[in-house]
C-alpha cells in the first residue's frame, strides 16, 4: 500500500445522507446524488465526488451509522432540492491511498489503511472524517482514493 501525504483544501459540498449499515446502500445513495448532480450540470471534467462514513461501525450500532454522498460545489451554487443538504468539509493534511475503483479493492483498502498508518507511526486526526474521493479524471482510469485525516 502506497500512502502519500496531501494538503486537501476545505470543500463546499452538496450531499445526501444515508443512515444505516455501511455497504450496498452507500452505492444507492451515491447513484441518487450523481443523478441529481447530472441534472444540475455538476458532473463535469473537474467534478469531485466524496463518500464520507462518519461513524466507526465497531463502536456505533449499524442502524446509527451515517454515510454522506457528496459533490464539491462552488460557494455561490444555489441548491433548490429539499433532498440535498449543504455543508463544508474542513481541509488539512491527509494520508491518501490510490486504489482501484472496485467494491473489493475499496473494502480491502478500508481494512488495511488504518493498520498501515499505525505501522508507519502516522497519527490520525479524529476531528475530521475519512473521505473516499472520486475525481472524474481518476474514475475514467478506474481509480479512486481513500483520504485519512492526519496530524
Amino acid at each position: 500500500m502506497i500512502i502519500t501525504a496531501e494538503k486537501i483544501p476545505s470543500y463546499d459540498i452538496a450531499y445526501i445522507r444515508k443512515k444505516g449499515p455501511y455497504g450496498y446502500g452507500n452505492a444507492e445513495v451515491m447513484e441518487e446524488l450523481k443523478s441529481w448532480a447530472n441534472a444540475n450540470n455538476l458532473l463535469c471534467e473537474d467534478a469531485i465526488i466524496l463518500g464520507i462514513a462518519w461513524d466507526d461501525p465497531s463502536t456505533t450500532k449499524p442502524c446509527e451509522c451515517r454515510y454522506d454522498s457528496c459533490i464539491v460545489i462552488k460557494k455561490d451554487f444555489i441548491t433548490v432540492d429539499s433532498n440535498i443538504c449543504r455543508g463544508i468539509i474542513d481541509g488539512g493534511k491527509y494520508a491518501v491511498v490510490k486504489i482501484l475503483h472496485t467494491a473489493e479493492d475499496i473494502k480491502k483498502a478500508w481494512e488495511e489503511i488504518f493498520p498501515e498508518l499505525l505501522k508507519q507511526d502516522i497519527k490520525l486526526d479524529m476531528t475530521r472524517p475519512v473521505i473516499e474521493r472520486y475525481a472524474d479524471k481518476m474514475l475514467k482510469n478506474n481509480y479512486c482514493e481513500i483520504c485519512a485525516p492526519i496530524k
